[in-house]
């Protein structure tokens, strides 16, 4: 009977603490704390030295949960991913993923050695183990903040960290092992098993994540196993492929990218349930991190896992991003954004348990300057995302408030899933003319009623709609449902352009101010530039005091805008009618140049022309203009 309440004590005591982490996070959420922080310090309360007093030190379920909890991070990670996201990144992902994390193994280590007294092979095991970011907390704090960050920077951060894993730990690995047999492996053999790592992980997860949407859409489950489905699948497929020899943490990605970009039975429930899958993994696996570790043995460490952790962020990083993306043409604000976000994780501590668990001398420094170091990464680079995305330039816009979405399985299709969102008076839906060509409205509520389309008219505050969508595309609707604070009257004055126009021309024409990162690039670049997936109609970028709105898309680019001014408060229409005078004196001398020309004269006035026509012209787009407006805001650097 001892037994038993033993056993019923903890798990007491588990969900207690599940429950304190949750409620904790309001807390968190409220000074903008990093939530991974609050609930590794619950472990560390919870702990030895803490008011909990429990004592763990089991090192082997720490390393069993560990790599549950990051299969289903890592999983969920390449669920979301969208394959075009990989367009123009992927090599400067892969050098950082690769290169990158061999650099800051090296120079990170060289520091350890010098700080820690250690040898320089040691040095260099201290530097593996903190060498890659941690997907999970890039992921996540990304997420949690409500950071959105312009395409080309998000999307290198989230596929280099969601892939270095595998040369973190060969790496680690590797390490200890000639620390053991006291002897260095051959150049040679150390590539070969890196390359034995990459190569099974990428087919395992390839070839998993195909075998797993193939067996969702083939057989008709009860309702609710296909989200379990998936996520035992992702831990299988984790755990086979570590076991043959390759990668787990690519493979689990992997398969969770192939999942995420093809049609699927159910996958709104699977994206659904992967969210509290992921919440529920992060909780348990940092509240057992934390547990693991013995403040009053931390403290004497504090001093030089300090040193390390500031050298690691503000060198040993930076030095490896700079190397790594100088040649792909990345800005200075984008590799000292990229430099910065290089948060550590539960994988530097999931890692630096190896040690412990193979018996390398020394084991004890190794964890104990690990957790340190992911405790300086969570509490400085964690609390700071948002404002180092601020200062940098480096959101897309602003954060995209949370929607209430219900999503409605269809048995028998995959192409389509309907989607239902409450219409608020701040939608950014009502501001709009003209909807997505993807989108179907099947139905609206409204004072009680059922309505179809056609007798429902236009969107009313207080509807509640329901839509058709493709799934990949239901991520954009929400940007349109969402609550937005401060949305503005329709503009007083829109002046259309074509795609090809350079927005310095445009710019210029209307004495705006021009983005530094935007000058050399057409208004069809410039979108692309900002908006981390595919432009749609409404979207818009600042040239202060006004805006560029996409008014038609082809082919997933900007075909034509609007340049569109926002009345001032203080003095109603005056800076406009100035954009009026402009606009007519440049008119007039483009009829006085044409006149000159058809008269044989030589002395056309030279004057950039920054679009082919002006007052809304057809593109050909097939997609209207909308006369108000909506959609996302770009953000200026």
């Amino acid at each position: 009977m001892e037994t038993l309440t033993i056993a019923n004590i903890a798990l007491m005591l588990g969900a207690l603490f599940v429950l304190i982490g949750i409620a904790s996070s309001l807390i968190a959420s409220r000074f903008g704390a990093p939530l991974l922080l609050v609930f590794l310090v619950l472990g560390m309360l919870a702990g030895q030295d803490g008011i909990g007093g429990i004592v763990f030190d089991d090192f082997r379920a720490t390393y069993l949960i560990g790599s549950a909890a990051l299969a289903v991070i890592l999983f969920d990670g390449g669920l979301r991913t969208r394959m075009a996201s990989f367009r123009g990144v992927l090599a400067p992902a892969a050098m950082l993923a690769t290169v990158g994390v061999v650099i800051t193994t090296v120079a990170t280590g060289a520091a350890a050695t010098l700080v820690l007294g250690l040898s320089f092979v040691e040095g260099l095991l201290v530097g593996a183990i903190v060498s890659s970011t941690d997907a999970a907390a890039v992921f996540f704090l990304m997420r949690s903040n409500g950071v959105q960050l312009r395409r080309r920077v998000n999307n290198t951060l989230e596929i280099e960290s969601a892939t270095n894993d595998p040369v973190a730990v060969f790496l680690t690995v590797a390490l200890v092992e000639m620390i053991l047999l006291r002897e260095a492996e051959t150049g040679w053999v150390i590539g070969a098993l890196l390359l034995q790592q990459a190569a099974i992980g990428a087919a395992l997860g390839l070839l998993g994540g195909i075998a797993l949407v193939w067996a969702l859409n083939r057989f008709t489950l009860p309702h609710g196993l296909h989200p379990l489905m998936a996520v035992c699948a992702a831990i299988l497929i984790f755990a086979l492929t570590s076991v043959l020899g390759g990668s787990g943490f690519l493979a689990a990605y992997l398969a969770g990218l192939v999942l995420g970009n093809r049609p699927v039975r159910a996958f709104p429930s699977i994206l659904s349930f992967h969210d509290a899958a992921t919440w529920l993994s992060q909780i348990v696996m940092f509240l057992v991190l934390g547990l693991l570790v013995t403040p009053s043995t931390l403290v004497h460490y504090a001093l030089p896992a300090l040193l390390v952790a500031a050298f690691l962020i503000l060198i040993g990083r930076p030095l490896a991003v700079w190397l790594c993306l100088t040649p792909f043409g990345f800005g200075k604000r984008e590799k000292n954004f990229i430099s910065w976000v290089g948060l550590r994780g539960a994988v530097s501590i999931f890692l630096a348990a190896i040690p412990t668990l193979t018996e390398v001398p020394n084991a004890e420094i190794y964890f104990n300057i690990a957790f340190f170091v992911v405790l300086v990464s969570l509490l400085v680079q964690g609390w700071s995302v948002s404002y180092m995305a601020t200062k940098l330039g480096q959101r897309s816009g602003e954060p995209t408030p949370d929607p209430k979405r219900l999503e409605i399985d269809l048995p028998g299709q995959l192409e389509l899933e309907m989607v239902g969102y409450p219409i608020t008076e701040n939608s950014p839906v009502l501001a709009r003319a003209v909807y997505p060509s993807w989108m179907r409205v099947v139905m609206i509520v409204r004072n009680g009623e059922v309505l179809t389309p056609e007798a429902a008219g236009q969107l009313r505050a207080g509807d509640y709609g329901y839509f058709l969508a493709p799934p990949a595309r239901v991520p954009r609707l929400d940007r349109l449902f969402a609550a937005s604070e401060g949305i503005k009257p329709p503009a007083l004055g829109m002046f259309s352009f074509s795609g090809d126009a350079r927005v310095e021309d445009v710019s210029r024409l209307y004495g705006l101010h021009v983005p530094a990162d935007l000058k050399k690039l057409t208004i069809a670049e410039a979108f692309d530039e900002r908006f981390e997936d595919r432009v749609e109609i409404g979207d818009r970028i600042a040239i202060e005091p006004a805006f560029l709105m996409a008014t038609a898309v082809r082919n997933d680019e900007v075909a034509a805008v609007t340049v569109e001014f926002d009345e001032p408060e203080e003095k109603p229409a005056t800076h406009v009618a100035r954009m009026l005078a402009r606009l007519k004196e440049w008119r007039s001398r483009r009829a006085l140049a044409r006149t000159a020309r058809l008269a044989g004269s030589d002395a056309t006035p030279k004057k950039t022309e920054a679009a082919e026509a002006v007052g809304g012209q057809s593109v050909g787009s097939g997609e209207s203009a909308i006369p108000n407006q909506g959609g996302k805001t770009g953000n200026t650097a």
